[in-house]
């Protein structure tokens, strides 16, 4: 059952890419409506995948490595649904799907026996804050895509080199501001992630701070973000300035997501 779900929500990601890469080219208001509808799609029919392994294992789905990645591609492909709706822009889909494919790819073909649960990894508590944790990740990674779109849109407009592709996407402006509503969600889901944690950590070791490696990258991660926020309302900052930053900053949380996981924290290792 969790297979037939995991390959019916990657066949809703992958219809909805082809629908938005189309809507892309044609600008049809039909097709676009489409594309976010198979999303939608996906989307629900993921989470009920989701769900159908945390029955199976008996806690939450994501305490391994591919059922955090698909918990990462979810909230991506929810994330991006959501800013797309708030914004009312569809050309960026085509440039975030691949992404959520990727990963929900990864744990339905390749993903091994559903492991054990941890005694600790339990409970609605863990559950919201590696949750939120994640979601933090996601909510990067659209600010990520739409930073390089905007930095890719600006030095084709600055070249005069204006072709179809680039004639279809958001005004900088918009793209300026997805981001940055992508950011604010990122910020919001981290800090309560990691407020979270701090409870979670106090009720299994008695104290609120651990100082693990993942704690302290998290807090860096907070911090660097909330700084792109204040700098990128200053005049000067707008547009490509603030863009560069965001890009930068998602290379703290890659770092973060990857080395400090697998290498250098004890109690996190794929959230």
């Amino acid at each position: 059952m969790n297979q037939l779900l995991d390959y019916s929500a990657l066949a809703f990601y992958a219809a909805s890419l082809g629908f938005y890469v189309w809507h892309l080219y044609g600008n049809e208001r039909l097709i676009g409506r489409v594309a976010t509808t198979c999303l939608s799609g996906g989307v629900v029919l993921h989470y009920l995948a989701l769900m159908a392994r945390a029955r199976a294992v008996g806690s939450v789905p994501y305490q391994d490595l591919y059922g955090s990645m698909s918990l990462f591609g979810w909230l991506l492909a929810a994330t991006y649904l959501g800013i797309e709706r708030f914004h009312r822009q569809r050309a960026v889909g085509p440039f975030v799907l691949p992404f959520v494919l990727l990963f929900v790819a990864a744990e339905a073909f390749f993903s091994p026996r559903i492991p054990l649960p941890h005694p600790a990894a339990q409970g609605p508590l863990f559950a919201l804050h590696v949750t939120s944790n994640i979601l933090a990740s996601a909510a990067f990674a659209l600010s990520f895509v739409l930073s390089v779109l905007y930095l890719v849109q600006n030095r084709h407009l600055r070249d005069h080199r204006v072709g179809t592709v680039i004639f279809r996407f958001p005004a900088l402006e918009v793209l300026e501001l997805m981001s940055r509503s992508s950011v604010t969600v990122g910020v919001c889901a981290l800090g309560f992630g990691m407020a979270l944690g701090s409870v979670w950590a106090h009720r299994l070791m008695g104290r609120y701070v651990t100082g693990d490696p993942k704690e302290i990258f998290s807090v860096l991660t907070l911090l660097i973000y909330l700084g792109y926020l204040g700098v990128a309302q200053k005049t000067s900052w707008r547009g490509a300035r603030s863009s560069v930053l965001c890009v930068a900053n998602f290379l703290v949380v890659i770092f973060n997501y990857t080395v400090v996981n697998f290498y250098l924290s004890k109690y996190h290792r794929f959230f």
